[in-house]
């Protein structure tokens, strides 16, 4: 059977599949034009809060997949077909209503609880059913965005057109009421409403056979569900139930009738034989040969009047023309038909994959490029960005160097199929099957011109994405100077941060030595600012052995020294006599040294009395230089201040030390 199919392109393409796997031809003629339309700003916020989505048509589930990256959101479709489509892009739980808007709503009604958040209805512009409304009296919130419009055609299709003139059709599928509507319409436009009385119309539901009521279809039926299975059991019912077979349209002829079935011979009536006398034998050879020389003469006479080629074979010049082959109508047919089909649709199939993978790459690498750079990323992460837009720029150009050769592919793939169709030879014995060849070549031009569009529609994709490209370019350049730039500057802020933080430890370092507590936690503090410097690690192995205990604070070492200057004037005028020893017990009892920064001379009194006054001057150096001056039998009394002394002094030398490199730290961040 032919069957007319009035889908739009992509769902009549996977109806034509279908119908040549049940042996049926199709012809493909949509009535609307597809469009995905933009979604609008609370698109979003409604998809992410709703508790599922619906989808009322396949078209539906594509516009969703262009409109939202999501594939987690709970999907209930209107029919398998809608269901698979939906999986076919990514959506994982999709469940099917097998049926039409009003199973939907009750799918809806038995596994929903309004309760737990509204429902996002996808559809087209025009909607058979406002489920919103439906739903409403369940309590149930719907929204419903129109994320595509299907726009119908202005003139019939030209391989409708063409089927319908040739009355080359068997049957003709209607999934809608819309499409059903268009169709009337169109068809009385073209004045073609009489080529319908030999073709029966197959809806998907009554609803939708309501617009053809006025067209003088030979029979209308209605599939038993709304679904495409469906609609494809009722064309296989027809065929089997010898729709095609009544048809005068077939391409084999009818046979003859049989010449070898006996009949009975009419009756002989006898005549009557009277005999005459003629010309006898030689009578009739004379006659013959009179005959014969006057057509001989008649000709001589006659032949400058000739046509040049009767006297071209009059003179034994011209041959015999050959005798034109039979063609084989079918043959040619379905040879042309199967080049045609499988170069459009693996170009198409290609083409379509070419083209999403390019879509993606691209829409990647302008999310990649549109992204600011991070305030806190390093150099090196910078740097790692900027590589890999490069390389994906690369990749998208890559790309779209093969989408045009793609281009120039299917071009030449084109050209072989209208070289690979060859016209029909005109007989008067052969109406039916050029009426048929017309058909498939109409059919032919009208995917070929489908295909020059997508071809025009990927030229100008091309050039947009090489815009695109170089657009690109020019922001990872920009990129790339952004990321010196804000490498240089992120390595001041590093090292003025840095530098900082090392003033506040060595800062808090001070004020432990000034306070003689124990200072680990602060020394802490700078491990990690030691990694790649060489000094700072040097100076905190210098602070560490005083870390855990601390060093004597200065005010202490002050407080203990007039004790230790006592035992050590003592232990200087003691000797071997019992006098002196008695002498440097008294003293040891009762201080009568001399104090001030002024007492003159080399004696121990004098050198402590000075120790004294730079102690109390705040010069501990000064003290511990004068101290260690003294003989050696006062080292008994002087040797524990000492040690404490210089580990102070050691500890400060190292903050000091911090300080100053910090302060050097700082300079290079400015």
């Amino acid at each position: 059977m032919r069957v007319l199919i009035t889908r739009p392109e992509r769902e009549a393409t996977a109806l034509a599949t279908a119908l040549i796997e049940r042996g049926h031809v199709p012809v493909i003629a949509p009535l609307f034009r597809l469009e995905i339309l933009r979604p609008p700003p609370d698109f979003a916020d409604a998809l992410a809060a709703c508790q599922t989505v619906l989808l009322t048509s396949a078209n539906g589930a594509r516009a969703l997949a262009e409109a939202s990256e999501q594939r987690g959101k709970p999907i209930l479709a209107v029919g398998d077909t809608t269901a698979s489509t939906a999986e076919g892009l990514g959506f994982a739980a999709v469940v099917s209503a097998a049926g039409d808007g009003t199973a939907l709503a009750a799918l809806v009604r038995r596994g929903l609880d309004p309760k737990k958040g509204s429902l996002v209805h996808v559809s087209g512009v025009d909607v058979a059913l406002d489920l919103a409304e439906t739903l409403a009296p369940d309590g149930f919130e719907v929204h419903r965005f129109a994320l595509y419009d299907a726009r119908e055609e202005s003139v019939l299709p030209e391989s409708a057109r063409a089927a319908l003139a040739a009355r080359a059709l068997d049957a003709a599928t209607f999934f809608s009421s819309r499409a059903a509507s268009a169709f009337a319409k169109l068809v009385g436009d073209a004045g073609l409403a009489d080529s319908l009385r030999d073709v029966t119309a197959i809806a998907i539901s009554p609803a939708a056979l309501d617009p053809l009521a006025a067209l003088p279809f030979k029979a209308t039926v209605a599939a038993v569900r709304p679904t495409r299975q469906a609609v494809l059991d009722e064309i296989d019912r027809l065929a089997e139930a010898g729709v095609q077979g009544a048809r005068t349209m077939s391409d084999t002829p009818s046979p003859a009738p049989d010449s070898s079935t006996p009949s009975a011979p009419p009756p002989v009536t006898p005549t009557s034989v009277t005999g005459r006398r003629g010309l006898g034998v030689f009578g009739a050879f004379i006659t013959g040969l009179i005959a014969a020389v006057l057509v001989l003469v008649g000709a001589m006479i006659t032949l400058p009047f000739w046509p040049e080629e009767i006297r071209a074979m009059w003179r034994g010049q011209g041959e015999a023309a050959a005798p034109t082959p039979a063609i084989d109508l079918q043959a040619v047919r379905a040879d042309a038909t199967a080049i045609a089909n499988a170069a459009v649709e693996a170009s198409r199939r290609d083409l379509g994959a070419r083209i999403d993978d390019l879509e993606k790459r691209v829409r990647a690498l302008s999310a990649t490029a549109a992204e600011p750079p991070r305030p806190s990323a390093t150099a090196d992460a910078e740097k790692g960005r900027i590589e890999q837009q490069t390389r994906m720029l690369a990749e998208a150009e890559a790309a779209r160097r093969r989408a045009e050769e793609e281009l120039k592919a299917i071009a030449e793939a084109r050209k072989a199929v209208q070289a690979a169709t060859p016209p029909a030879p005109a007989s008067p014995d052969s109406d039916k099957d050029l009426a048929a060849l017309r058909l498939e070549i109409a059919t032919l031009r009208s995917a070929l011109q489908t295909l020059d569009q997508a071809m025009a529609g990927q030229k100008d994709e091309t050039a947009r994405q090489r815009e695109q490209a170089k657009a690109l370019a020019d922001t990872v350049d920009r990129a790339r100077a952004e990321a010196s730039a804000v490498g240089a500057g992120e390595k001041k802020a590093l090292g003025a941060a840095r530098a900082s933080a090392v003033i506040g430890v060595a800062a808090r370092l001070s004020s432990a030595l000034e306070s003689g507590l124990p200072f680990a936690p602060e020394l802490g503090l700078l491990a990690p600012l030691a990694q790649g410097d060489s000094r700072l690690s040097e100076i905190i192995a210098a602070l560490q052995p005083y870390a855990q205990a601390g060093v004597a604070s200065r005010v202490a070492l002050m407080a203990a020294f007039p004790a230790v200057a006592k035992a050590a004037l003592a232990d200087d005028l003691a000797d071997d006599s019992f006098g002196e020893r008695l002498l440097g017990k008294i003293k040891g009892l009762v201080s009568l040294r001399r104090v001030g920064a002024d007492v003159p001379g080399d004696a121990v009194e004098a050198k402590l009395a000075r120790a004294e006054a730079a102690l109390e001057a705040g010069d501990l150096a000064k003290a511990v230089d004068l101290v260690k001056s003294l003989p050696p039998q006062t080292a008994k009394a002087t040797s524990a201040w000492l040690a404490r002394a210089e580990a102070h002094l050691a500890a400060k030398r190292a903050v000091d030390q911090l300080s100053s490199h910090a302060v050097t730290l700082l300079g290079a961040a400015r």
